[in-house]
């Protein structure tokens, strides 16, 4: 049976380093120690899916080595499915992480084996019109676009972050359900495609009509504004004291797609991934971040309802 989330994307070894303050260009800082913590856009999205309890299959690449059994081993204690997980000779992709006291981060990303996951390797069977196909932009850009292409055929929603920001073909955008951008990826996506608009919500509106869909545009603190055919609506961001903010805009992405899935709407879906979001900030690391459905649902009452705009 197909599952109700596919994630088609990277998986990482993430080393964090705890520092008091992040390193200027050409600066050194020096810290007390790393952790190595399983993480990676697409792994770390799947498992914040899978907190919302529907079914997850992971689709990418890991390396024969000691960081994929550690990769492979947190994506099935999380209940997400590694059917279509491949490990092959290259080196499991990996990342440095620097998270300063305040839980700013800085992040470095060796792709590794994630620049070999294809989209061939996702069985058709898993395309249908039930499942919600969510992509990032950490694998080869081609092969979002070949399984984006083949996932539109076959009537399966299509939600791309486009983390980190890189060019949109023109011809991609309207096979694209749900594109979720922060406020720079947002801006840099619409310059991409010969605009000139600086200001992030004007950029998520471009992009929103560009596509026919809808555009999420992530805003920190600020919360989110999300901009359908049906209307725009604003969402706050629940009122935390962060610790690591690294996998909080997985864990939007992973709970954007899950609250879809389940059939909410669209402001809705968003109140859900704020609230999964903010308590991914209170807690270090990645995929340990991630908040299952009780957390998230004890906490939905202190984010007020979405505004529409």
């Amino acid at each position: 049976m197909a599952a109700n989330i596919l994630v088609f994307g990277s998986l990482n070894a993430d080393l964090v380093f705890a520092v008091d303050r992040l390193p200027a260009p050409g600066e050194t800082v020096i810290g007390p120690g790393y952790t190595v913590i399983p993480g990676g856009k697409g792994a770390n999205q799947a498992v914040a899916a899978a907190g919302a309890r529907v079914p997850v299959q992971m689709a990418g690449c890991v390396g024969a080595d000691s960081f994929g059994d550690l990769l492979l081993r947190s994506l099935e204690g999380a209940r997400v499915g590694t059917s279509f997980v491949h490990r092959i000779a290259a080196p499991t992709g990996c990342a440095a992480i620097g998270v300063d006291a305040a839980g700013a981060n800085q992040i470095m990303v060796a792709g590794g084996a994630n620049l070999e996951a294809r989209a061939a390797d996702v069985a058709d069977a898993m395309l249908t019109p039930q499942t919600t196909l969510v992509l990032q932009m950490e694998v080869t850009a081609a092969e979002n676009w070949a399984l984006i292409r083949r996932a539109r055929d076959r009537g399966t929603r299509t939600v791309l972050n486009v983390a980190p920001a890189a060019p949109l073909p023109e011809e991609i955008l309207p096979l694209i359900d749900v594109l979720v951008v922060n406020e720079g990826e947002a801006v840099a996506v619409a310059r991409g495609l010969d605009t000139d608009r600086g200001d992030p919500l004007d950029c998520g509106r471009f992009l929103a009509g560009r596509t026919g869909g809808t555009c999420v545009v992530t805003l920190g603190e600020a919360g989110s504004i999300g901009f359908s055919p049906e209307g725009a609506w604003r969402v706050g961001a629940l009122p935390v004291k962060p610790v690591d903010t690294t996998a909080a805009g997985d864990g939007f992405v992973g709970w954007l797609a899950a609250r879809l899935g389940f059939g909410d709407a669209l402001p809705a879906a968003m109140r859900w991934a704020a609230v999964a979001a903010g308590l991914a900030c209170e807690t270090a690391g990645a995929q340990p971040s991630l908040p299952g459905l009780d957390a998230v649902a004890g906490r939905l009452s202190e984010l007020a309802e979405p505004e529409r705009v």
